[in-house]
């Protein structure tokens, strides 16, 4: 008899969904309708493959109750669940929920406010793990007959909150790293072991991150599994160079760098990229040099003001849903540039060396892993415009070391981000849990 299809329950980060959609302009309905920019959607596709439905549940305050949709592009079902009623009390009054002190969070206290200080930090404090919503979100894993709990990030309280229910539930708990591996709250320091120990495990494929995890809170290799993001290779792939660059008003024998992912400077290395592209296009006057960008996000308005005084950069300002849209701007580039200071494992990395792409990339986390084995690309140290600046020059001037590397990069996106091998490692590793599970409960 053959086993019937399992159910993920997929959490996203974040404590509420608008603080992500938001700042790049996208409304509910467009993230139920054409939305695919996240790694999430990388792994539906992926355990679609494989035989298991994932279900996405997300905390919204713009619906005031339960409401259930489908993800149109991948079919997946989606819940949005209000926001509990003691954090939406809480949640008008700040001026950005994840801030690391209470000016961060609330602003800055005036008057007859600073006596308020001691009650300010106890919220702070607290606020992260009020904003998930127990009693629905339990409904909603029962209806769907969710057979595992997996969430974004375990460095974050909606893990801790979700250890705990998985246990009420009798149900595994994962989670997977994207780039959290910082605590927001003290109380994180007291409730974070507890819900590694209590956890099924965790998606990790950067190593250092994983050394870290194991160093930290002595979690066994056993329940780290180190897979790589997936992504759909039938539609990131090279497409014509000529036609991508005519499509931006590119001259063919141009030198073209490309980036592309959601705009916040600091975190990205915009600023980093920025100040290596003045030095390459004031280092090479006699040739025709472009910068392309594709995206945007929190950032955007300071990141006009520096592209404004840059040359020859071209700045495609908006969210690009359509992947094979992004694909055909990226096949415009010779080189892509990472420049990021900090990420988990990069998706937009990936999509761009299956474009065929070499890369120059800052060493964040994810970035050695992919890079491995003659991956496609050159590392350099983060932070270190001067490296960055070199690399990008030694690929302009070497065009056959530069088609080297983007077989290799293509090569290597498809030997460890395909769908089908990235779902078959998700199925075995978050289902195994369960089997496990039935058979102890069956005892």
């Amino acid at each position: 008899m053959s086993q019937p299809e399992a159910t993920i329950a997929l959490l996203p980060w974040g404590n509420v969904l608008e603080d992500f959609l938001d700042p790049l302009g996208v409304s509910l309905e467009m993230f139920c309708a054409e939305f695919r920019g996240s790694y999430m959607f990388g792994y539906i596709a992926a355990l679609k493959q494989a035989g298991v439905r994932t279900v996405i549940i997300c905390i919204s305050a713009r619906v005031d109750a339960p409401t259930r949709r489908t993800h149109a592009p991948t079919g997946a079902t989606v819940y949005f669940l209000p926001m509990p009623r003691l954090y939406r009390a809480v949640h008008w009054r700040m001026t950005y929920p994840y801030g690391q002190t209470v000016r961060e969070t609330f602003g800055e206290l005036r008057g007859a406010q600073r006596l308020l200080l001691p009650l300010y930090a106890a919220t702070r404090e607290i606020a992260l793990y009020l904003a998930t919503p127990l009693e629905s979100l339990a409904r909603v894993i029962r209806q769907e007959g969710c057979d595992a709990i997996l969430c974004q990030e375990y460095e974050y309280p909606r893990f801790d909150v979700s250890a705990a229910l998985g246990k009420w539930l009798r149900l595994p708990v994962f989670a997977t790293f994207q780039g959290g591996n910082y605590h927001h709250r003290h109380l994180e320091r007291f409730s974070r072991p507890l819900a590694l120990r209590a956890s099924a495990g965790l998606i990790i494929a950067p190593q250092r991150e994983a050394n870290r995890v194991q160093a930290r809170y002595g979690v066994p290799p056993t329940k780290i599994a180190r897979i790589f993001n997936p992504i759909d290779l039938s539609v990131w792939k090279p497409a014509d160079r000529i036609a991508a660059r005519t499509a931006l008003g590119i001259p063919t024998d141009a030198r073209v760098v490309a980036w592309h992912g959601r705009v916040a400077i600091h975190k990205k290395g915009l600023d980093i990229l920025l100040d290596a592209w003045e030095r390459l296009y004031r280092a090479r006057p006699q040739q025709t040099l472009r910068l392309v960008l594709i995206g945007t996000g929190d950032d955007a308005a300071e990141l006009q003001q520096r592209v404004a005084k840059i040359p020859s950069v071209i700045w495609i300002n908006r969210f690009i849903n359509d992947p094979s849209e992004l694909a055909h701007y990226l096949s415009a580039a010779d080189v892509y540039a990472f420049p990021s200071r900090y990420e988990g494992f990069p998706v937009a990395l990936i999509e761009a060396m299956a474009c065929g792409l070499p890369v120059v990339a800052a060493d964040a986390d994810g970035v050695s892993d992919i890079l491995a084995e003659r991956g496609g690309g050159i590392v350099v140290p983060r932070e270190d415009t001067e490296a960055f600046t070199t690399a990008l020059g030694r690929l302009f001037d070497d065009s056959d070391l530069t088609r080297e590397m983007g077989r290799q990069a293509r090569q290597r996106a498809e030997a460890t981000c395909s769908l089908q091998s990235v779902g078959e490692q998700l199925r075995d590793f978050l289902l195994n849990a369960r089997v496990e599970r039935v058979a102890c409960f069956d005892s």
